[in-house]
């Protein structure tokens, strides 16, 4: 090939095909004529064509410092259709991607994939498509009932139960360890890790907007027909009312989100919002962040910032992230001109995530911040309560639904917790009604398994065979696996029947231990049971109907209590190889002594994750007897009984001494080894 300066002088004076070789080899030949010493027009045309398209992008080749794939850029102009009359004409504002307003080497990184477009532009571009579809505000709001700014606003403020990723406990003693079930329901919060599942909260749309908790009508559930005396009768149906009532209550529970300003600036705000109801939380976070700077007084906005951050939170799984949501949801509600609606729905957010993250006192705090600036609001108080159970404070939440059931006695929520709590005091006949009664009612939030366990609990201890009607309930009702296994904290599909043999559950060579060192382990446990010791304590379940049974524990939920094994160091060395006993964070490890005269009520386990084994130490020959569903059985001496305690059972002493095993609480056979990693302690 001739040098290039010899090519140059050749192409005056010769026909010679001129290529141009792409980045991949390819070569575009572009064929010149000589015609009368000069070039057809229509050759320079293809010239002409030829070196605007290259130049535009050889232009970008050339700052990236890069050869540019135009087999690339060619399919690209495909995808955006480009016009080419505008491409010679240098008229590229119609793909100016960065809204600079014209074409530029950052419009040809945005369109290849390479940059984001700016906020800005996305803003610009979501503002006018809302001004094409946006009807005029002087519309009736009688027939749309439901603006933009409440398109994607959850104002109902619930704690919301997600399916559960590896988990932390935040519980009270008193909400959660009831009569009849060591733990009847899990107050989990989910903290957000690595490992977990995400669940994003959902999105509302345009057709559907979640309201005020206090405005929302209970939903209908469907039971059985077996249980058709409980369903409540419908005073209303919305369908058969009249549009216009209809239109009426809308109108009457649209939540007003903008003040006067905020009306002025709906579109933006709209624009911003339509980023995050799409998924783009990213975007609509630095959207909305804008907007805060350019409106810092705008609570909408700084409103619109909190739920971007926190949608922000869920995908990123990041606690940090929504820490600065719950920081920003307190500084929109404290703005000035913030309406009641949007302080209400901003604080409830706010509370909701506090529990999220377990951070039940900050919540309280915000709860009572709530129930201050809106006392008439039931539903607010109803939360309150709820919020003092979590913590503990029985006293308190006590006295919230005392103040409620004054005000609205009919007010099913209450109910069942005022009966709940009433029932947690022992004051199990005054408990029946406030439960039932909160049952039947079919309000929201009463259709909850701890009640159904509860009021069949105490009509069981009043001696009320209906209290099995209640259980069939819960088990229609999907709380309960049936009407014997009502345990609330459950793997699916495991296995399940009242008594096992020990070979069905793989420890073997767990049982053979036990049975093979029981004296060694029935010394040692006499030897810790003089009652100057102290260290058998009472049972503190509530669960005895009469007499006494004391426990001496050496694991509890997978850790091991060291100063207790110190007393009886032959019994916990024995253990020690047995990770499905001494990891079994769903159990505990005990000796149980129970004395003549005892009996335990009818009552079912926590969770179906476990069996539990019982080591017969000292047993009177007579007298002594555990029934598991309609199954009666006695404990021998050095033998080891199985069974399921998510079952029902009832325990008799009626001796005429002591009765003594060692209880071990072992992992359901069938759950994997990773479900006892991350399932949490019970």
């Amino acid at each position: 090939m001739a040098p290039r300066k010899n090519f140059r002088n050749q192409a005056k004076k010769e026909v010679k095909p001129a290529a141009v070789v792409n980045k991949n080899g390819v070569k575009a030949e572009a064929t010149v004529a000589a015609s009368g010493g000069g070039f057809s027009s229509t050759k320079i045309f293809t010239w002409f064509m030829v070196l605007a398209l290259l130049g535009v992008w050889s232009s970008v080749a050339v700052v990236w410092f890069d050869l540019v794939d135009y087999d690339n850029v060619i399919e690209r102009a495909k995808e955006f259709r480009f016009n080419f009359s505008e491409v010679l004409q240098g008229k590229l504002s119609a793909y100016d991607a960065d809204g600079d307003g014209d074409f530029d080497v950052e419009d040809a990184k945005v369109l290849l994939g390479l940059k984001e477009r700016p906020v800005s532009v996305l803003l610009r571009e979501a503002k006018e498509e809302s001004a094409v579809k946006e009807p005029d505000d002087s519309r009736d709001e009688a027939s749309h009932p439901y603006e933009d700014e409440n398109d994607a606003i959850d104002m109902k403020g619930e704690l919301v139960e997600k399916a559960q990723p590896q988990q932390t406990v935040e519980e009270s003693k008193q909400y959660n360890d009831q009569p009849g079930s060591l733990k009847t329901k899990e107050t989990v919060q989910l903290r957000y890790n690595a490992e977990a599942e995400s669940v994003p909260e959902p999105e509302a749309d345009v057709e559907s907007v979640l309201e005020p908790e206090a405005d929302v009508e209970p939903e209908v559930e469907s039971v059985p027909e077996l249980e058709a005396e409980f369903v409540p009768e419908l005073k209303e149906n919305a369908e058969e009312q009249p549009k216009d009532k209809l239109k009426e209550k809308a109108k009457k529970k649209k939540p007003k989100l903008l003040n006067k300003f905020e009306k002025t600036i709906k579109t933006e705000i709209d624009a911003a919002e339509k980023l995050r109801k799409k998924g783009k939380v990213e975007e609509a976070v630095r959207a909305f962040e804008t907007l805060v700077l350019q409106y810092p007084q705008s609570p909408r906005c700084r409103y619109g910032k909190a739920l971007a951050e926190d949608g922000l939170a869920e995908k990123m799984l990041s606690n940090d992230m929504l820490q600065k949501a719950i920081g920003t949801y307190k500084e929109a509600s404290e703005l000035p001109n913030a309406t009641p609606d949007l302080i209400k729905a901003t604080l409830k957010k706010r509370a909701e995530r506090q529990q999220f993250l377990g951070r039940m006192r900050g919540a309280l705090a915000t709860l009572e911040k709530l129930v201050q600036i809106f006392p008439e609001d039931v539903a607010l108080k109803n939360d309150l309560g709820v919020a003092h159970l979590l913590i503990g404070d029985n006293k308190s939440a006590k006295r919230v639904y005392e103040e409620v059931l004054a005000t609205a006695p009919s007010d099913g929520f209450a109910k069942v917790h005022y009966g709940f709590i009433l029932k947690s005091e022992n004051k199990i006949a005054e408990s029946i009604p406030f439960l039932r009664d909160g049952l039947e009612s079919g309000d929201p939030g009463t259709d909850d398994g701890r009640f159904y366990f509860h009021l069949g609990d105490a009509l069981q201890r009043m001696g009320d065979d209906s209290a099995y009607k209640w259980y069939e309930r819960g088990h229609q009702r999907g709380h309960f696996a049936s009407v014997w296994q009502r345990s609330l904290y459950n793997v699916d599909g495991l296995k399940a029947q009242p008594w096992w043999m020990p070979k069905d559950t793989g420890y073997m060579d767990l049982v053979k231990t036990l049975e093979r060192n029981w004296r060694i382990i029935r010394d040692e446990a006499q030897s810790v049971m003089d009652k100057t010791t102290g260290l058998f304590v009472p049972e503190e379940e509530n669960l005895r109907e009469k007499g006494e049974w004391g426990q001496f524990t050496l694991w509890q939920q997978g850790k091991k209590a060291g100063e207790s094994c110190r007393s009886v160091p032959k019994t916990c060395g024995l253990l020690e190889r047995f990770p499905e006993a001494i990891g079994c964070k769903r159990g505990q490890i005990k000796f149980s002594v129970m004395q003549p005269g005892t009996h335990v009520w009818p009552h079912t386990g926590p969770t179906n994750c476990r069996l539990r084994m019982h080591l017969g130490l000292v047993i009177p020959k007579t007298g002594c007897k555990i029934r598991c569903t309609n199954d009666t059985r006695a404990w021998e001496e050095g033998k080891v009984l199985i069974f399921d305690d998510s079952f029902e059972h009832e325990v008799w002493q009626d001796a005429d001494s002591y009765r003594l095993i060692f209880i071990v609480d072992v992992w359901h056979p069938e759950l994997t080894q990773y479900q006892r990693q991350t399932l949490s302690p019970i």
